[in-house]
């Protein structure tokens, strides 16, 4: 009987495993992560040696977008960091705008974590932007769901630097 329960759960948790994809693999540390409003997750994860920098967004079913294809060296050279940071609070409009770019095609995904003091509105998400016609489809993230942080590449020159800011 004890070895029927260890071969059900075996067999239950083999097909979790290859039915549901992993938004983070063994060798790899999550940089920043959330899950959008929808229920879906974004994640910016790098191998933990620094091999490679990869995004992945969808769901445990179904990974629908995972960029770049190759995880190498030089995936880092593939997405850009732009930051833009006014302090003083209210009375000054403070503002904290982080963002993570990379484009596909004719398609630019942005991955936006912004603060701004002016009502103390906190954003996360994604804004896929249709480099053809400039139309912008806004995928809101759930701040309470947010993981690790896009200001540490402010100091970890380990992606290029971008001047756009996306608000």
């Amino acid at each position: 009987m004890k070895q029927l329960a260890i071969i059900i759960a075996f067999l239950f948790f083999s097909n979790c495993y290859l039915f549901g994809q992993k938004y983070v693999l063994n060798n790899e540390k999550i940089i920043y992560s959330f899950q959008t409003n929808n229920g879906k997750v974004m994640t910016l994860c790098s191998d933990k040696t620094g091999k490679y920098i990869v995004y992945r967004f969808g769901t445990k079913e179904n990974i629908e977008l995972e960029f770049p294809k190759n995880k190498d060296k030089s995936s880092w050279n593939k997405f850009e960091y732009s930051y833009w940071l006014r302090g003083g609070g209210v009375e000054n409009e403070g503002i904290d705008l982080n963002y993570v770019a990379f484009i596909i095609e004719k398609t630019k995904y942005v991955i936006y974590d912004t603060y701004f003091a002016n009502g103390k509105k906190y954003e996360v998400g994604i804004r896929v932007i249709n480099l053809s016609n400039n139309k912008i489809v806004k995928i809101i993230g759930n701040r309470k769901t947010q993981k690790g942080t896009l200001i540490d590449f402010r100091f970890d020159k380990s992606i290029k630097e971008g001047e756009e800011l996306y608000d």
